[in-house]
């Protein structure tokens, strides 16, 4: 007779002590046989359990002992976060960015020692060029006036806090958000899920209307003009966001599970409590790239002048480009686009859509930037870019390639005291941010986070007044691609304004398109009518023929 295989000894042991406790209780009762036998008693259990059940093969296999892999497996992600990952290795963000956040949140010292932990040599890395004559700068709360000559323009800061719904984030963090951007004179966005009470603490807000219209929906879910012009001339919120698409899930709608629809996201999102609510992939006030520009005027005049934009991470070029055709035929434009590059956060998203799906920020702001340019539109559209920006050279480094002004989410979660936990989708966040369980959020102390996230958003523009003086500069807005290099090689170093295609001031307008790449290929064939792909594109798709 063949013995046991060892991997059920553990299953065997549990059976055996517990027949060994209930003798000695039998034979000595006490509360030690007592405990000792339940003990036993619980992973006989559980081992009888993992035999019957048949979802998990690897705890038939391996009875009770299954469960220690399960639960180092639980914690293997804190364990590589703490003690194995590199200072530098950014998955998603560096413990060296992290600690950046945290140090000047606290108010404590920010600084250095000993030299870098960068390889300077390493292909990729990248600097701001210096200057022999620094310049000195007295105010660093630098300004970027958006919708000049509107009715209510809005003096913007460089650095803002980005999109993240009541919903996504518990009510004490986005009641710390909003404190902290009245403290710090800048502007908070709403995110897509509406105003909620928490937003409507005096910091200034911008308002993102995504595809649901939460906030300004009829009872089909379609948009309500009369209900949005009620809240858009509400003077805490400064401008009028629309949300095309977002970095982390482009193209993505989404579903808030019944279950989730309390109450107060039912009365912030104007929903019936209780029931499923759908952010649908795309909007169902505007088809083509021609009426969302009425759309654009549309809300402009509905909100009282206010400036109103989109946001959108780019995904098929011959759309942007549509776009940009539709303001010029148009004689319209927003006034103001927000990049969201394809390193963006969110709080739940198919792996695919987060590693795979629409363009990266460098590549997006360019685009972007030098299709305004092209167009002769660039000084009409303020652009502001939102993608993994965390430090004075985040901000520095993306205003060099074409945005007037930064936003950051994660960063100012990590203000927050957020962790980098990464279950932002279970409703278990450790440190109350993201999450909508009333315990855990109620911990996040509002005061002290508000003082936090100020303090953040004042060190951060400190630093990048301290990196412009250093560079010779007193404004962000002298910042060029001239200023930021890149070692592309061990052996060759290039600029930015070297590196990258960038087009003169109306060359679309003056049959430049062939003479650039992505241009060459789109920009005459897209067409204002039309998100379409261009018909040879189309034909590509039918036949599969090139």
């Amino acid at each position: 007779m063949s013995r046991p295989p060892r991997r059920f000894l553990v299953y065997a042991l549990s059976l055996l002590g517990l027949a060994v406790c209930l003798l000695g209780l039998a034979l000595a009762p006490g509360w030690n046989w007592g405990l000792a036998a339940l003990a036993c008693a619980l992973l006989a259990a559980m081992g009888t359990h993992d035999l019957i059940q048949r979802r998990h093969t690897v705890s038939r296999n391996y009875p009770v002992t299954a469960h220690l892999r399960y639960l180092l497996e639980s914690f293997g992600p804190e364990i590589r976060q703490y003690f194995i990952q590199r200072d530098t290795e950014e998955v998603p963000f560096s413990r060296e960015q992290r600690s950046l956040v945290y140090r000047r949140a606290k108010g404590t010292i920010d600084k250095q020692p000993f030299g870098s932990l960068r390889d300077m040599q390493a292909p990729g890395y990248e600097w701001m060029n210096h200057s022999l004559a620094p310049a000195a700068i007295s105010d660093n709360d630098f300004r970027v006036t958006v919708g000049a000559g509107r009715a209510r323009p809005y003096a913007a800061s460089v650095l803002n806090v980005s999109a993240m719904s009541f919903g996504a984030l518990s009510p004490n963090a986005i009641s710390a958000l909003n404190d902290g951007a009245r403290r710090g004179g800048f502007y908070h966005d709403t995110g897509e899920g509406g105003i909620s009470p928490y937003h409507r603490r005096g910091g200034d807000l911008v308002w993102e209307i995504g595809s649901g219209y939460f906030g300004c929906r009829d009872a089909e879910g379609g948009f309500d003009a009369r209900r949005f012009a009620e809240q858009a001339t509400d003077d805490a919120i400064k401008m009028i966001e629309i949300k095309l698409s977002q970095g982390a899930k482009p193209g993505h709608g989404g579903i808030l599970p019944g279950a989730k629809v309390t109450a107060e996201i039912a009365a912030t999102r104007e929903v019936p409590e209780g029931h499923d609510v759908v952010s649908p992939a795309s909007h169902s006030a505007f088809t083509t790239p021609r009426e969302l520009i009425d759309f654009i005027c549309r809300l402009r005049e509905l909100s009282g002048g206010k400036p109103v934009g989109i946001k959108l991470a780019i995904g098929h070029p011959w759309e942007w480009f549509a776009l940009v055709k539709a303001m010029r035929e148009q004689g319209e434009h927003p006034d103001f686009v927000v990049v969201d590059g394809g390193q963006g956060g969110t709080g739940a998203a198919p792996l695919e859509f987060i590693n795979r799906l629409g363009m990266p920020l460098t590549d997006a702001l360019l685009l972007v930037h030098n299709a305004l340019v092209g167009a002769g539109l660039r000084e009409k559209v303020r652009v502001g870019a939102a993608g993994k920006v965390i430090s004075a050279f985040d901000v520095a480094r993306t205003l060099a390639l074409g945005a007037d002004w930064c936003n950051s989410a994660r960063g100012f979660m990590f203000s927050l005291g957020c962790i980098q936990a990464r279950s932002c989708h279970t409703d278990r966040c450790p440190s109350g941010v993201a999450t909508q369980n009333r315990l855990r959020g109620s911990r996040l102390d509002v005061p002290l986070k508000a003082e936090r996230v100020e303090r953040f958003q004042a060190s951060t523009r400190e630093a990048l007044a301290e990196m412009l003086g250093a560079a010779g500069l007193t404004h962000p807005s002298q910042l060029g691609p001239e200023h930021i290099s890149r070692r592309v090689s061990r052996h060759e170093v290039r600029s930015f304004s070297t590196l990258f295609d960038l087009l003169a001031p109306d060359e679309l307008l003056e049959g430049g398109a062939s003479r650039h790449p992505v241009f060459a290929d789109y920009w005459d064939a897209a067409t204002a009518d039309s998100w379409a792909p261009p018909i040879d594109l189309q034909r590509l798709r039918d036949s599969k023929l090139v």
